[in-house]
């Protein structure tokens, strides 16, 4: 992977990490569901000035049910339910191993021995950072955020599908298909009368959560993301996210001021070090060094 993807891949995760603490705050504002359907009403604004990608209408309602509807659809209501933020944020990632299954099943994507042995790595630094967070949290909360991890593997495995495109007005005009659904969800889950006193009492921290969510998160997050499954297979691309817990954990420390044992700090190092040996050329670079002192 070129230097200058690597970083961006890395800034990005690093957004996406943040992202918890800010969900957790706009659901203390908000319905979880509305909050979902804001984001995407605000991320599909630039749709009025990009041109619309050349990928069927048919694709892209597709892509953007599994990508935005199905996972946030999950994923917000799963922190709603008892999912505390940093444990979504390990158990979210699952969605690298979801997209390398689905990829190989569907599309023929053969990880290499190096990426599942680097995938491993990183999965047992997930499982240990996992052990550290305390039971307090709902089978409920679980299963939403596995599903929501599914639902992402399967919007990337969809993206991969979708031929070259720009990747932003790609998400731009994405961002047009969840809007609907998820407001119809939360009319019928959340209720008018909840959906009504969040938007006669919107505060200054609801709107704030929805830009983030609208414009560094999906946009740029999504825009990028895409762009890196469209320029490497699914297995080299995939672990990136692993590095969200990373952030996670660091960002909920800075701003809620959780505290993590040494065991998680040794996940965390797991998880950077399978994630080294999944996305640098180790190999060649060890064989270039050992030339180099020849």
């Amino acid at each position: 992977m070129a230097p200058s993807h690597l970083a961006v891949a890395v800034l990005v995760m690093a957004i996406w990490g943040f992202n918890f603490v800010v969900i957790k705050f706009g659901i203390d504002s908000m319905p979880p569901l509305l909050l979902a359907t804001l984001r995407f009403v605000v991320a599909a604004l630039p749709a009025v000035f990009l041109p619309r990608p050349d990928v069927p209408w048919s694709r892209m309602i597709i892509i953007g049910m599994a990508l935005f509807v199905g996972q946030f659809a999950f994923l917000f209501p799963a922190l709603q339910s008892g999912m505390p933020p940093g444990l979504a944020s390990v158990v979210l990632q699952s969605q690298a191993f979801f997209t390398i299954i689905f990829a190989a099943a569907f599309i023929g994507e053969r990880p290499k021995l190096r990426q599942l042995a680097g995938v491993i790595v990183a999965a047992a630094g997930l499982f240990v950072i996992a052990m550290t967070v305390g039971a307090g949290f709902t089978y409920a909360g679980l299963a939403l955020t596995l599903a929501a991890a599914a639902s992402w593997a399967t919007g990337n495995v969809m993206m991969r599908k979708a031929g070259k495109v720009d990747m932003l007005p790609m998400m731009v005009w994405l961002s047009l298909v969840p809007p609907l659904p998820l407001f119809a969800m939360s009319l019928y889950f959340e209720g008018w009368p909840a959906i009504h006193a969040a938007m006669t009492h919107f505060n200054a921290v609801g709107f704030a959560a929805v830009l983030y969510l609208a414009i560094p998160v999906t946009l740029f997050g999504f825009g990028i993301w895409g762009f890196l499954l469209k320029t490497y297979d699914a297995p080299t691309v995939a672990p990136f996210s692993l590095l969200v817990p990373l952030f996670g954990t660091v960002s909920a420390w800075l701003v809620l001021g959780e505290s993590f044992s040494t065991l998680r700090i040794a996940g965390m190092a797991l998880i950077v070090f399978g994630l080294a040996v999944v996305a640098l050329p180790l190999p060649r670079l060890l064989a270039g060094r050992l030339r180099g002192h020849s």
